[in-house]
């Protein structure tokens, strides 16, 4: 269904840091030839170093996803340079920290213009190029934000929720149409980006995501083993997995527990500057790279995710486990040993 190693041609869109930047570089390691799609020119350029460092081919390509000639101009250039797009990652975001009652109209319109239609732009010029040729993948970035609304980030949440419904209706038409393009959608938990740092914020202390946090790496691996597997929707982490889950048995429940944490868990000790730089309307300048300021609260690895994309192992391992023990309960136990019983010599 898509091609690998030299001549899998990858577009990311928000490739300048965070998750895309981790992103391509996970797909060079194959080799992969990486489109790099961001409106900051100088984390371009340093994602462009990352990929060509490890192996892969890069085009950085400064795009606005919320224009949707910009997007389809970049597709273009990147056919006309690398040929046919394998994979389409929509990884571009913006977000306000904000109480939903204190942000304007322009902000919640941008976040949506870039979050979920930035998403839309993508996957209609994607599949414009990949319908023709009848097979290809388009993985959109979510979040278990995309099922569970958290307070201070409404315009984030509905972007997601936006994605989720999109992607649902899309899957659906191509089935009927017999169109062999697949669509996924790898949902995330908090993540040690350079958001925290870039993102608007009217928070009294400084943004971070909420507990525990992962590397950034752990979204690119899944998001790379997506593109090789014809899953429906990834989850990584546990608690994207406690999220939706819990949302979906006791929505009421973590209305309550968001109500009473969810302002403190996504703020840190220190104090916010109302007016340091953000990245709603134009780029922060500056390179940024993939990771945020929480390496040292942050995890490498996801348990969740290793079982997740390793079914097949996970349920040899159980089933072994499950014959073991079966073995061991219908195996008789070994007798005990008598004692023996002394001899009695009666007199005749």
């Amino acid at each position: 269904m898509v091609a690998h190693g030299p001549t899998q041609v990858v577009v990311i869109t928000g490739a300048s840091a965070g998750v895309g930047r981790a992103t391509a570089v996970e797909f060079a390691r194959r080799g992969a030839r990486v489109a790099l799609l961001a409106r900051g020119e100088a984390g371009l350029a340093g994602a462009a170093r990352d990929v060509e460092a490890a192996g892969g081919r890069a085009l950085a390509l400064p795009t606005d996803v919320a224009d949707f000639e910009q997007v389809a101009r970049a597709a273009r250039l990147v056919e006309e340079r690398f040929g046919p797009i394998d994979v389409w990652v929509n990884n571009a975001m913006v977000s306000v920290f904000s109480p939903a009652m204190e942000m304007t109209p322009d902000e919640f319109r941008r976040v949506t213009e870039v979050t979920y239609l930035g998403a839309v732009h993508g996957t209609l010029v994607a599949l414009h190029r990949m319908r023709r040729r009848n097979r290809g993948v388009i993985i959109q970035v979510g979040s278990a934000l995309a099922y569970r609304g958290i307070p201070l980030q409404s315009a984030y949440c509905a972007a997601k929720h936006a994605i989720q419904g999109f992607t649902e209706s899309l899957r659906t038409e191509l089935m009927h149409d017999r169109i062999n393009v697949h669509l996924c959608m790898v949902q995330l938990p908090g993540l040690n980006t350079p958001q925290f740092r870039w993102s608007k914020s009217r928070m009294p202390y400084k943004a971070q995501p909420i507990p525990p946090i992962y590397q950034p790496e752990i979204a690119a691996r899944a998001i790379e083993w997506a593109s090789r597997h014809r899953k429906r929707e990834l989850y990584v982490g546990y608690p994207t997995l406690k999220a939706i889950w819990g949302n979906r048995v006791a929505p009421w429940y973590a209305d309550r527990v968001l109500a009473r944490t969810g302002y403190e868990r996504q703020q840190t000790s220190e104090p916010e500057d109302p007016n340091r730089p953000n990245n709603l309307w134009k780029p922060v300048p500056g390179d940024h790279g993939a990771h945020g300021v929480f390496d040292d609260r942050a995890s490498s690895y996801s348990p969740q995710l290793w079982m997740n994309t390793h079914k097949g192992l996970v349920a040899g391992i159980l089933a072994a486990a499950a014959g073991i023990a079966l073995a061991a309960l219908t195996v008789p136990a070994p007798e005990r040993e008598r004692p023996r019983r002394p001899r009695v010599y009666l007199p005749r």
